[in-house]
């Protein structure tokens, strides 16, 4: 089954949103990372639910937005050694990296 990102008011999942700063130069390889981190790693980590990688089109960041079931799942990664791997080499890359959780307030469609 594939998970995909499904943004509801009535759904409780921890949502990350991570703003890196990276070089314009280095954008690439920085969502290349995140993406292979992603597909060997965090996917087969509990409660992952989906990410999304974001390119700016200014080449000065990458979002990533993601999805984990409940924040005890994403704190359990934030605490596995092999996804702290992934992490610590895109902090590396990215000149700033600022994570945070949300919770989904509102949705609006058009």
């Amino acid at each position: 089954m594939t998970l995909t990102a499904h943004i509801d008011t009535t759904r409780p999942v921890a949502t990350l949103i991570n703003v890196f700063t990276v070089s314009p130069d280095r954008q690439v390889e920085l969502v290349d990372l995140l993406s292979r981190a992603t597909e060997e790693t965090m996917k087969h980590r509990p409660g992952f639910i989906c990410a999304n990688f974001h390119a700016s089109l200014d080449g000065e960041s990458v979002v990533n937005y993601a999805q984990w079931e409940t924040e005890e799942h994403y704190r359990a990664m934030l605490a596995d050694p092999e996804a702290r791997v992934h992490m610590d080499k895109a902090a590396t890359i990215a000149t700033h990296v600022q994570p945070r959780l949300f919770r989904v307030e509102s949705v609006h469609a058009g």
